[in-house]
């Protein structure tokens, strides 16, 4: 059953999250530091943004 997948029931646990911090906000956006932070995410200052398009699947990063 659907409904007994852990990282779906996350990953729609995150979207209400989202949802209801976008609601509270008297911003056009939420800023995207509340963002990271709804969503857990680490970023590295020296990395950029927004992800990298991969040409490939041996085009990795480095992790």
């Amino acid at each position: 059953m659907a409904a007994d997948d852990p990282v779906a029931l996350a990953e729609i646990e995150m979207y209400g999250d989202l949802m209801i911090a976008a609601a509270a906000t008297s911003r056009s956006k939420l800023p995207l530091d509340r963002i990271d932070t709804i969503l857990r995410v680490e970023r590295d200052p020296n990395r950029p943004r927004v992800p990298q398009q991969r040409v490939s699947d041996e085009d990795v990063p480095d992790a």
